[in-house]
């Protein structure tokens, strides 16, 4: 169940940073490595694309 939630919020932070310099995949894949919450200040930090 634990899992079902970190994966949920890993993947709301993925499609948070979809439009984001590294797009949805590097965020998602980052908050799964790292932590949901260095994968969002990641998001927070990058630029959008251009």
């Amino acid at each position: 169940m634990h899992y079902a939630i970190y994966f949920m919020i890993c993947l709301f932070i993925g499609l948070f940073g979809a439009n984001r310099k590294f797009g949805f995949w590097g965020y998602f894949f980052g908050s799964i490595l790292l932590t949901p919450i260095i994968g969002l200040l990641l998001v927070l930090a990058s630029d959008k694309r251009t």
